[in-house]
């Protein structure tokens, strides 16, 4: 009887902290670009930074940093909210080789968020504080519990080169107890581009994101995840103006107290462009402010409990 008293009180005190052990680590970002539904615990605290590099156009050289510092807070269990301060740095050079933006140079510096009042045959160089996001994401069903677990998430962005409203639908199965985890998002924004001297210009996305990552070993997560991409030159999903595919690998490490994300994702041939905008297309893939490799780096850990 003593021993069953004993087994008893252990089982109770193992379901009474399951919730919190099974969240310890929660807020990881296993993938490079995908949200998933694993988020902070109420009353919980991260910081996450983020370094985004878009590398490499049609020719010369382009090198595209986006830097994004956050701050996650668990309102609820099921809800999330986030701050995030953003800076980047532009370095392009003789990037372009359409004749729509080159004319009768071979080649020509251009893109977003190079301003028509540049001179193409320069190279162009800046960087500064873009501005900042707000974020919001609520669970509906939790991937643990659930077979599917289904979440929505808005972030509305004010910044120098642009200002952005992004909603996404997040979809996340895990399986294999875990250790499998496949997640997609469809992302929807409408953005307001801004470029001196061409006034502002609007544009739309919608971008659908699958992945998968695997345990592969204690703390170790590895996968691969795509972005299937469309642009459009007006407000609301209207004037398709290009679709692009990129495809790469992710790896993810999880310790106690912090957590680091890479990932690469590589613009696969076969792209195009389609009515205004050409100019941002150019051996079977689009420009603009893509490249032909996207690079991800992330790391996060908790901060002291509020």
């Amino acid at each position: 009887m003593k021993f069953t008293i004993k087994k008893a009180v252990f089982v109770l005190v193992l379901l009474a902290t399951a919730p919190y052990y099974s969240l310890a680590n929660a807020g990881e970002g296993a993938f490079g670009w995908i949200y998933t539904l694993d988020l902070q615990p109420k009353g919980e605290l991260e910081f996450e930074q983020r370094l985004q590099l878009t590398k490499q156009q049609a020719a010369g050289s382009y090198n595209a940093w986006v830097s994004r510092s956050e701050l996650e807070y668990g309102v609820t269990n099921d809800f999330q909210v986030a701050g995030y301060l953003n800076a980047y740095y532009v370095n392009a050079n003789q990037n372009y080789t359409n004749p729509e933006a080159c004319g009768d140079s071979p080649t020509c510096t251009g893109g977003q968020p190079v301003p028509a009042s540049h001179n193409p045959a320069t190279p162009y160089r800046r960087s500064g504080v873009e501005g900042g996001s707000l974020e919001a994401i609520y669970r509906i069903t939790n991937p643990v519990t659930s077979p599917v677990g289904v979440g929505l998430y808005f972030e509305p962005t004010i910044g120098v080169n642009k200002n952005e409203l992004e909603a996404r639908l997040l979809l996340q199965s895990n399986f294999i107890d875990d250790k499998l985890i496949l997640a997609g998002n469809v992302v929807v924004a409408n953005e307001q581009l801004k470029f001196v001297g061409n006034g502002n210009v609007p544009e739309s996305m919608m971008d659908f994101l699958v992945g998968a990552s695997y345990r592969f070993a204690p703390k170790w997560f590895g996968g691969v995840e795509a972005r299937f991409h469309n642009d459009y030159s007006s407000y609301n999903l209207q004037n398709q103006t290009q679709k692009a595919t990129f495809v790469g690998p992710n790896l993810h490490y999880a310790a106690k107290d912090w957590w680091f994300t890479a990932a690469w994702r590589y613009q696969l041939k076969g792209n195009s462009c389609m009515g205004d905008g050409t100019a941002e297309c150019s051996n079977a893939r689009v420009w603009d402010s893509h490249g032909l490799n996207e690079f991800m780096f992330k790391f996060g850990f908790p901060l002291t409990k509020l």
